[in-house]
């Protein structure tokens, strides 16, 4: 269970209790200037594990095969999801300016969240594959509809997404109820997810457009880059639904009370 599971009283960098909290472009630079190595090595193992899907996908679209599409999706989203919510509970530590040795808490948010992150990579994988495939094979003559919906899937897919891997990391739930939490802040909070959805967007287009230049500036930015915007956009959501931050503070006031009380 990954929102119960903290260790506070480990020491690392921080900022102080009192400082305001900053917002938009200062805050995304203050946990940048403080986290960037945390971030970068995070994106970089789960840029490495998510190489399976790439090639597989890549090789299905090229022979328009289906059989190794379905095999890189599933297969492929599962090897990758584990190191991803690596990626993004280091994201949502820092965002939450918690205190932490990042290798330590990386290995253990990764063991913790690796088997609940299975099921959910082989469906989103799985889902995603086929929306790529669907995109390099789309035929402009038929029509605006079929791009139309095309373009709706996959804005559905990416802002359910990140909030399902999100709850992953905080939560301990079944993937049914990740699935129906997802879809209610999805929609509850439309403008915070599109934002989410919109920088996903915004940097695979450029990624894309400008390939293969481009390849260097991924292995730079990884996947972290736009996971690092993508929660920042929407974790004034999950704090709010989930209460996150006043839960996470009394249990380390209760941690580091019980701490006291033995060494008494």
């Amino acid at each position: 269970m990954a929102l119960f599971n903290f260790h506070f009283d480990r020491p690392g960098p921080g900022v102080s209790p009192d400082a305001p909290r900053k917002k938009g472009p200062a805050r995304f630079f203050e946990i940048l200037g403080r986290d960037l190595m945390s971030f970068y090595l995070a994106g970089l193992l789960a840029l490495v594990s998510a190489l399976p899907f790439v090639f597989g996908v890549w090789f299905a679209v090229d022979t328009h095969s289906l059989v190794p599409l379905l095999l890189a999706g599933v297969l492929g989203g599962m090897i990758a999801a584990p190191q991803l919510c690596g990626l993004l509970d280091t994201i949502l530590r820092s965002l939450r300016d918690e205190p932490g040795f990042w290798w330590a808490t990386y290995r253990r948010a990764w063991k913790r969240n690796a088997r609940a992150s299975l099921l959910p990579g082989a469906i989103c994988g799985l889902l995603l594959a086929m929306q790529i495939f669907t995109v390099f094979h789309y035929d402009v003559s038929a029509g605006v509809v079929p791009g139309a919906l095309l373009a709706v899937g996959l804005f559905l897919l990416l802002g359910l997404g990140e909030f399902l891997f999100a709850q992953v990391v905080l939560l301990d739930l079944p993937f049914a109820g990740l699935v129906k939490n997802s879809l209610f802040l999805f929609l509850g909070y439309l403008p915070r997810a599109a934002l989410g959805v919109v920088w996903q967007f915004v940097y695979w287009s450029i990624i894309l457009l400008l390939w293969p230049i481009s390849g260097f500036a991924m292995v730079l930015t990884g996947l972290w880059l736009p996971a690092v915007l993508t929660m920042q956009a929407i974790y004034p959501v999950l704090n709010k639904a989930f209460d996150l931050e006043r839960q996470i503070k009394a249990i380390r006031d209760a941690e580091l009370d019980s701490s006291s009380d033995s060494e008494n």
